[in-house]
This record gives structure tokens, sequence and C-alpha cells, in this order.
């Protein structure tokens, strides 16, 4: 199974969250719609969490994905 993915990246690891990107969106839509997503969580409620982005998220099509978080590349 073949899918497009996205990482939203964190200063804190445990931060760092991967969703599907719809089949049927483009990356630079992808880009676009996370980061109004998330500007919009932030100005809705500055004690924004991780919830309300995935929940809105999930509104556009995107889904949470497990992952396990590898050795640090240099």
């Amino acid at each position: 199974m073949n899918c497009n993915v996205m990482v939203l990246p964190s200063k804190e690891p445990g931060q760092i969250r991967l969703v599907k990107i719809p089949e049927d969106m483009e990356s630079h839509e992808a880009f676009r719609h996370a980061t109004g997503v998330i500007a919009a969580a932030e100005e809705a409620n500055p004690e924004f969490t991780w919830d309300d982005i995935e929940d809105a998220l999930e509104a556009k099509g995107f889904s949470s994905l497990d992952f396990v978080l590898g050795p640090e590349l240099k």
C-alpha cells in the first residue's frame, strides 16, 4: 500500500506527528491546508492541543498515523 504522508515537525521529539495526505490532494495543497488548520487552531484558542488540530485535519480528509521515531541522522 502506497500513500503520501506529511511530517509535522516539532522542536520536541515527542510532539512530532505523521499524517496521511488525502489521495486526491497534491503535496503543495496539503501543506497549505495543514498550515491553515494549525494557524486557525492557534488563533481560536491559545491553549490549543494536538487533539484540536487532529480533529480539524481529519475534517479535511487527513488521518493520523502511528510511527516510531528512529535514530537521528547526521
